[in-house]
């Protein structure tokens, strides 16, 4: 059966320990208000958007220039009646691709049959396509594009 997790692919014209760093970077894409480190393994950090999102994720994988894994450790969607994002990793993995690089963005558990499946992948779709896309380019934090 075909994997059905959520993943998106961007290709930029950066080095892999510059795109490394944008996506621990992540108050500079991730629209929201973030509490906790996000930059070193083992961390915590808690994830909220207004009244609507709030996910708490632990850094599982941290290996530079590479890839990072984030587990989600608790969650609520205001929503959902379900917590699903609970124990769903969320993944980045970096390589070189001639000369460019390439993150492959996964979030392993969101599944079409998750209720929010539609409405999470699509901020998904615009966070990494756009946010952590323009992030990587220009250095420069990206506007909340949801307000």
């Amino acid at each position: 059966m075909k994997n059905q997790d959520f993943t998106t692919t961007i290709s930029v014209d950066k080095s892999p320990q510059e795109v490394f760093h944008a996506i621990n970077n992540v108050r500079a894409w991730w629209s929201g208000q973030i509490e906790g480190e996000t930059d070193k393994l083992g961390a915590e950090f808690t994830y909220r958007y207004k009244d609507v999102h709030r996910s708490k994720q632990k850094i599982k994988e941290f290996i530079p220039g590479k890839r990072v894994v984030w587990h989600v450790v608790d969650s609520n969607l205001r929503f959902q009646k379900e917590n699903e994002w609970t124990g769903t990793d969320i993944v980045f993995d970096i390589s070189q691709k001639g000369a460019k690089t390439e993150v492959r963005f996964a979030h392993l558990g969101l599944v079409p049959a998750f209720a929010c499946y539609g409405d999470c992948s699509g901020a998904w779709g615009v966070l990494i396509n756009e946010n952590l896309r323009q992030l990587i380019l220009t250095g420069k934090a990206q506007p909340d594009p949801f307000v």
